[in-house]
């Protein structure tokens, strides 16, 4: 079995077998369509030879009645095949995209850090669109218009076996060349599919920067990518469009041999007397038919040119695989994690985020006593934030170890993980959605009441007061509205919300006025008192809490110890550090 076909049926049925019933009567409605397409042309000879006889106007009139019911019946049932179709087709879209969003949040950073956002909605979404009909139609249309051909035959062989003959090699030599001409556009429109996410990819990064774009003058330059963009995109299109067009000159040519075949013949076996004039009709007819199914075919066909390069692009993306297995299952319930203050220790922790790429951390251990708070300094580079990433698990590191509570990382569930850690950094993700669902994370178990609290013991109260519909004011994406002193509120309500036994704060205050700073200062004590605490600092003052302080240094560890006993030691480099000024030497 080729593996195209494999890769396509594959997806297929994944997507369409939960929509079997829909499925089913969208089959019947076509089929029952089909059955309409054959009646109308005998109705049509009986009409015609009506007209030449000496039955009464009654019958005639009977027979014209009976053609326009017909092919009323069989509009109503196209409109009901319409529908059921466009229903399956966008559930098994909606399915699919799910799929891909749920795969893609679950791949490393390294991934995304490769990738676009906008490169990744156009695969997301601009591909799965493209695969509508395919999961809709494509099997149904396959077989029920290759049904209809076969019928259209049967009923010329009956009128006459020179007519079914002619017609049936007309159509077999059709599909021969165009199953030939099938694949032709294939490689092309995977180009196009590339090239239209390449250009959204940048549309969506550099509409995310007008404003630095605007404020440095590139805007010149920007319109000139945008175009270099868009006329790559345009050539993709055109060469896949004109190879499309190939085909569908083909199968016009194609239609008119079938139409004109079956008129010569029909009008050479009507001049010998052996079929009448409303049967010619109906042959005449009938082989013009044939267009309709081969068009339709040709059509799939097109289709699954299209979607035959987005099924690539997509079951590519679902075939890549994360590095970190985010399905980890607990085998031992031991390894949950208690509500506590948890300890941290790092063995032997090599790691560097390129295969064969020079090392980001290198030998680096450490350990952390639950409870305790831990200064971390280090020159921008120096692997703080690389630290910080390994113990969200966002990395595994290429060798060594990282204990949570005595726990290997890796033997923990994600979500265990990251419920158990939380971080506040500089820069704070907020989304367009209600103030409720920014602080929970759409959490709907978290109570109200206990929101106002934890934005109460903030210093919040009034300003949330102030909010024209509460914890359902909706925020604009990014934090826009929001001050940073508010926006890093919100960020440490996040984390007394969810209650974490290790905290990560990457320079959380770094960007405040000294009174927002005070009121997180106060929130940073709380914190501490209850969780293990990891603070990245440059400043003097934000380490003055810590018990450890841990200087990095190229990813290895230049001081650890108590921080008192630094501090007094003048050999140490921690004591230089005080003495030269943390900002003016670590930023």
């Amino acid at each position: 079995m080729p593996d195209s076909f494999r890769k396509y049926s594959s997806l297929l049925l994944h997507y369409l077998r939960p929509q079997v019933r829909s499925v089913f009567f969208l089959a019947i409605a076509l089929f029952l369509n089909i059955g309409l397409q054959l009646v109308g042309p005998l109705v049509l000879r009986n009409f015609v030879d009506t007209v030449g006889s000496t039955l009464p106007v009654r019958r005639m009139i009977q027979l014209g009645l009976l053609y326009a019911g017909v092919s009323f019946l069989q509009q109503s049932i196209s409109l009901v095949s319409i529908y059921l179709s466009e229903n399956v087709g966008w559930r098994a879209t909606n399915a699919l995209r799910g799929d891909l969003v749920e795969h893609c949040l679950g791949l490393e950073m390294a991934f995304h850090a490769n990738h676009t956002p906008g490169e990744m909605i156009e695969r997301v979404d601009g591909d799965v669109n493209a695969l509508s009909n395919f999961f809709s139609q494509f099997t149904i249309q396959i077989f029920g218009n290759m049904l209809l051909l076969v019928g259209i035959l049967v009923v010329l062989f009956t009128v006459d076996w020179r007519v079914g003959s002619s017609i049936t090699a007309v159509i077999v030599l059709t599909i021969v060349i165009l199953g030939r001409l099938r694949n032709l556009a294939v490689p092309h429109w995977t180009k196009e599919r590339q090239a239209s996410a390449e250009l959204f990819g940048f549309l969506e990064e550099r509409l995310n920067s007008t404003e630095d774009i605007r404020a440095n003058g590139a805007e010149a330059y920007i319109l000139k990518r945008f175009f270099q963009f868009s006329r790559e995109l345009m050539k993709r299109t055109l060469k896949a469009g004109m190879l499309v067009n190939v085909i569908v000159n083909t199968s016009w040519i194609m239609f008119s041999i079938s139409t004109v075949v079956g008129m010569v013949v029909a009008a050479y076996l009507n001049l010998e007397g052996l079929i009448s004039i409303g049967t010619v009709a109906m042959v005449v007819y009938m082989a013009g038919m044939t267009s309709a199914p081969l068009d339709r075919l040709i059509r799939q066909l097109q289709d699954i040119q299209r979607a035959g390069a987005s099924i690539n692009r997509v079951t590519d993306l679902l075939s890549i695989s994360p590095k970190i297995d985010e399905r980890t299952t607990l085998q031992d319930p031991s390894c949950l994690l208690s509500a506590n203050a948890l300890e941290v220790r790092f063995d032997q922790v090599n790691f560097s985020y390129e295969q064969a790429g020079p090392p980001v951390l290198e030998g680096l251990s450490f350990h952390l006593p639950a409870g305790k708070v831990l200064g971390l300094l280090g020159r921008t580079g120096s692997g703080k934030t690389t630290l910080a990433r390994l113990l969200f698990r966002l990395y595994d590191p290429d060798s060594g170890a990282i204990q949570l509570a005595g726990h290997d990382l890796r033997a923990l569930t994600t979500s265990e993980l990251r419920q158990k850690v939380g971080l506040v950094s500089q820069n704070i993700q907020l989304f367009h959605a209600s103030l409720r669902d920014n602080l929970t994370f759409f959490d709907t178990s978290i109570y109200d009441e206990h929101i106002r609290d934890v934005l109460a013991d903030l210093g919040l109260r009034s300003w949330l007061e102030s909010l024209p519909d509460g914890l359902d004011t909706i925020l604009e994406a990014g934090g826009g509205g929001l001050s940073a002193g508010e926006a890093q509120l919100l960020a440490f309500a996040r984390l007394f919300l969810k209650h974490p036994g290790l905290v990560i704060l990457d320079e959380a205050t770094s960007r405040l006025d000294p009174a927002t700073e005070a009121l997180l200062e106060r929130a940073v004590d709380r914190l501490v008192q209850v969780a293990t605490a990891i603070i990245i600092a440059h400043r003097l003052g934000t380490v003055e809490r810590a018990d450890l302080i841990l200087i990095l240094e190229d990813g290895c560890v230049v001081e650890f110890g108590p921080r008192a006993e630094l501090a007094a030691d003048p050999d140490s480099h921690f004591f230089s550090l005080l003495q030269t000024g943390i900002e003016e030497v670590l930023v």
